[in-house]
């Protein structure tokens, strides 16, 4: 699984025009599932997502994690995170997992960020988004499972 893990001050999803899922300050994890991940992948990611610390303490420093923060979550699903452009100019897709092996691989990575009890919120599954925030610092990372083993 690959995240871009993005620090903001807030964050909203809209799908045809209708608002869908909006937080404050806290974490936007756009979320892509490749072609063999498995549950231990996105038990190994949630974890890592919620345990970086990425948030600002108290004298401004990237010390504290979401869980210290008590900050919230917005979860995107991307499989353009699997996107190859190495050759020609339009990317193929085929390392992402398809739909019917990804989904159940990203619900499980979302359960794994609501048993911290945190506020967790999602886009729409496969769904044409819009996805605005305001990137706070800015911070982003690039995260993938299979470096984390």
């Amino acid at each position: 699984m690959r995240a871009v893990v993005q620090r903001v001050a807030e964050a909203a999803v809209r799908v045809e025009g209708a608002l869908v899922s909006e937080i404050g300050a806290g974490l936007v994890i756009l979320l892509g599932v490749g072609k063999g991940d498995r549950g231990e992948d996105a038990d190994a990611l949630a974890d890592k997502v919620l345990h970086l610390r990425i948030l600002r303490d108290g004298d401004g420093h990237m010390n504290r994690s979401v869980v210290e923060a008590a900050g919230a979550l917005l979860v995107v699903s991307q499989f353009t995170l699997y996107g190859d452009a190495r050759k020609g100019r339009r990317p193929g897709f085929t390392e992402a997992a398809p739909p019917d092996l990804a989904e159940p691989l990203y619900r499980r990575f979302v359960s794994g960020l609501l048993a911290s009890g945190l506020e967790v919120k999602e886009g729409v599954f496969r769904a044409d988004m819009k996805v605005s925030l305001v990137n706070d610092g800015p911070v982003t990372l690039l995260l993938d499972s299979r470096k984390l083993f």
